[in-house]
């Protein structure tokens, strides 16, 4: 094996032949399981997290078609198909992959073709925790009627009064020295601040369903990057790619300004003081689809919108629940905005994710295409 070559100006980073690496103890490494599988349908390689997904050993699988391990007409197939017709790599997120011998089991899954004329696919399979499952359908909606009756209760119950009390200061107002005037203004301010919360909490009222309109993402975008750079966001170094070929997003303007000025802010207040920077970025995603819960019928989501920051990150213990209302790491949050925010692109028929470490933290909406 050749040895990695030296640039005059130092070490060269070695190529990947040069570091003697062996490919199946980094195959067997990961924590998905891959199949590889030939253009006549048998597996030809599982890696060790495949043998436990399927309870089989490799020896077994490998003499085995992909069809005898996958349940009837599984959507998994149907995929394998069409990566093989059109050359694209498919990715879909929660599929039901269940069978006698495994149980029911969601995962996400992505089929490529290989490259190199052989013909081989390759199949990954990520499981997802069944309690990942259900916060994925449920827990924003659930959440979302939640907040939504809280806030009918509130509004009923403390909004009412507090027109009353800040009517009542604005009285005593016109009779106070100067120098209490302070007070009253307190009083008047803090009680706008609980009926803003209220008003927020309010947003939450799913009966307003999004317009369905094409609107362009670009321009979304370029409207919120002028409000931040001209307030929240003064001396933040911003950063853009774009993918000027994107169609349209179905959906409300105003709601789709609403989660990415969310997340922008989110991205402003997590930068560090020097050295803040903001990415935004689009681009096309080829086969991302995702199930639709209750039906065979899978939704593409192709087009992929990203605010990146170069702040802390997330603390790990929130990760989990960064989407549900109430949970925040501002000191002064009131935890409304993300959870707002996933329920606004769910009702875009799209969903949200965020990967967080020190240093870079990214929030990735994928939404569907406008259709005649």
């Amino acid at each position: 094996m050749a040895k990695p070559s030296t640039a005059a100006s130092g070490d060269a980073v070695p190529a990947m032949a040069d570091l003697n690496i062996d490919l199946e103890a980094v195959l067997n490494a990961l924590g998905k399981a891959v199949l590889l599988v030939d253009r006549n349908g048998y597996i030809r390689y599982a890696n060790a997290a495949a043998e436990q997904f399927f309870a089989t050993g490799a020896t077994v699988l490998n003499r085995m078609r992909l069809d005898q391990v996958t349940p009837f007409a599984h959507p998994l197939l149907a995929v394998v198909e069409q990566v093989r017709q059109g050359g694209v790599s498919v990715f879909e997120y929660e599929v039901d992959f269940g069978s006698p011998k495994i149980g029911h089991r969601p995962v996400d899954m992505q089929v490529t073709l290989l490259g190199d004329q052989s013909g081989l696919l390759l199949i990954a399979l990520q499981e997802r925790a069944i309690a990942q499952r259900i916060d994925r359908q449920l827990t924003h909606r659930g959440a979302a009627r939640s907040v939504t009756g809280m806030a009918a209760i509130l509004a009923h119950e403390i909004k009412n009064p507090l027109s009353g009390i800040r009517g009542a200061a604005q009285l005593l107002e016109q009779n106070l020295a100067e120098g209490d005037h302070d007070l009253t203004r307190l009083i008047c301010d803090e009680t706008d601040r609980i009926c803003s919360l209220v008003d927020r909490m309010e947003a939450f009222n799913e009966g307003r369903s999004p317009t369905r309109d094409p609107v362009n993402i670009h321009v979304v975008l370029e409207h919120v990057k002028k409000i931040a750079m001209n307030g929240f966001a003064k001396g933040i170094r911003f950063t853009e790619s774009y993918d000027p070929s994107l169609p349209p997003v179905p959906g409300d303007r105003d709601q789709l300004i609403q989660v990415f000025l969310n997340l922008v802010k989110n991205a402003a207040e997590a930068v560090p003081a020097k050295g803040g920077e903001i990415a935004l970025s689009t681009a096309y995603r080829h086969g991302v689809r995702m199930a639709v819960p209750g039906t065979r019928r899978r939704l593409r989501l192709p087009l992929e919108v990203t605010v990146r920051d170069n702040g802390e990150g997330v603390p790990p213990d929130l990760k989990p629940h960064l989407f549900e209302p109430f949970v925040t790491t501002k000191s002064s949050g009131t935890g409304l905005g993300l959870a707002l925010v996933a329920k606004i692109v769910g009702d875009h028929g799209g969903m949200i994710e965020c990967e967080s470490e020190p240093r870079r933290t990214v929030f990735r909406v994928l939404l569907p295409v406008a259709t005649e």
